[in-house]
């Protein structure tokens, strides 16, 4: 079970994307697996066949535990990765009392005799919760930091007849402490700025045909404005920069990260280099990394190193909103849909369509005059988008 993230103690596996003796070449999807942050897939690490699956569907198994082979063609696995790497739905015997060996380090085993990872135990201190009404999941029973959260959630007592909560996935479990954490941490501060999209509007109706003949994908407004917001950025390192615990680190690459909407939450999708990516190159990009995060088959490395996030939600009519900022990124701009709106225009009233575009920033990095002066950039390029991204 690979690590995925920072943090991570477990991977719930989702699907084998293989069977047991298939063929697999290297950088094939083996199997998807549901972290914290969102469900990836794995790829396989070598060519080979695959055998010796000891970890199935549903199985939420420790960082570091083998839970299958790849082989030569003929060759068998290891005799001792049975004892090695357990399934993590097997219980094995514990040892008896007078038994000299230790619990392991990582799920040492409290006064009350359960066992409980350093992360869980943590927790649950944090959040007061009592750990001897907690029945670990984990391997061998270990309580885990997901079995806290669940305790935490459910009422000391249930009520007679009442129902229990419903259990949060991984992802909305993630979705709530960090933002929760990055509200309660981060010092947000919030600038808005209503400007006409007109431009912004024919940009699409004349780059969008091109497009979609040369490349099979339909331009869309959050695909404009992630590479003009991109291009802006190189203009105002610190808006692309982030927090480094006590300092300010710069970002050498402008990677944005599109919020998506999947089920029970939203992940942060990343396209590297966006402000030298092509206009088609990031739709292409845009749409891959939008039907994979449907499906459940975002890759590790869709979902990290992004500097700075653009979320939209102009397509479910939503007028303005502010956003919360993923830390370390210093910033995360918020996109409200684009409507006629009667406005003077040569001082006579006029319809126009104007949107409203939300900068939250992290007041650590940047204070509320750079922030204002990156907005206006933003906001000239939004009004002469030819100007940034020529003909492509």
């Amino acid at each position: 079970m690979p690590a995925l993230e920072m943090a991570q103690e477990t991977g719930k596996i989702v699907s084998w994307l293989k069977q047991e003796g298939d063929a697999i070449a290297k950088g094939e999807p083996l199997l998807a697996v549901e972290t914290d942050k969102a469900v990836v897939e794995i790829e396989a690490t070598a060519d080979g066949v695959l055998v010796g699956i000891k970890s199935r569907e549903g199985d939420e198994v420790p960082v570091g535990v083998t839970i299958a082979w790849i082989v030569a063609p003929g060759e068998q696995p290891p005799v001792e990765s049975a004892i090695a790497a357990p399934s993590a739905r097997k219980v094995t015997e514990r040892p008896a009392a007078t038994s000299p060996t230790p619990a392991p380090a990582e799920t040492a085993a409290p006064e009350g005799g359960a066992r409980i990872s350093p992360k869980a135990r943590r927790l649950a201190k944090e959040r007061g919760v009592d750990i001897d009404r907690i029945r670990g999941t984990g391997p061998d029973g270990t309580i885990t930091s997901e079995d806290v959260l669940a305790a935490e959630a459910l009422p000391a007592a249930a009520a007679p007849g009442g129902e229990a909560p419903a259990a949060l996935s991984a992802v909305a479990r993630l979705m709530a402490e960090r933002t929760t954490q990055s509200w309660t941490q981060v010092p947000h501060f919030f600038l808005v700025r209503e400007l006409d999209a007109g431009a912004l509007l024919q940009a699409r109706e004349r780059l969008g045909p091109a497009i979609e003949a040369s490349r099979g994908v339909k331009l869309t407004h959050t695909d404009l404005l992630v590479a003009l917001t991109a291009r802006v950025l190189t203009k105002h390192p610190k808006v692309n920069a982030s927090w480094a615990g006590n300092a300010i680190r710069l970002n050498p690459h402008v990677n944005i990260s599109v919020a998506m909407a999947v089920t029970d939450g939203v992940v942060g999708a990343v396209i590297p280099d966006a402000d030298r990516a092509t206009l088609a190159d990031i739709a292409l990009q845009r749409r891959d990394l939008t039907e994979r995060a449907r499906s459940g088959r975002l890759r590790p490395a869709d979902l990290v190193a992004g500097t700075f996030t653009v979320t939209n939600l102009g397509m479910f009519n939503v007028d303005a909103f502010s956003a919360i900022i993923v830390p370390p990124q210093a910033a995360s701009l918020a996109v409200g849909r684009i409507a006629d709106r009667v406005v003077p225009v040569n001082g006579q009233p006029g319809i126009r369509p104007l949107m409203t575009l939300t900068l939250s920033g992290d007041h650590r990095v940047i204070d509320g005059a750079q922030a204002a002066v990156f907005l206006a950039d933003l906001a000239e390029a939004i009004r002469a988008p030819g100007d940034w991204l020529g003909q492509a």
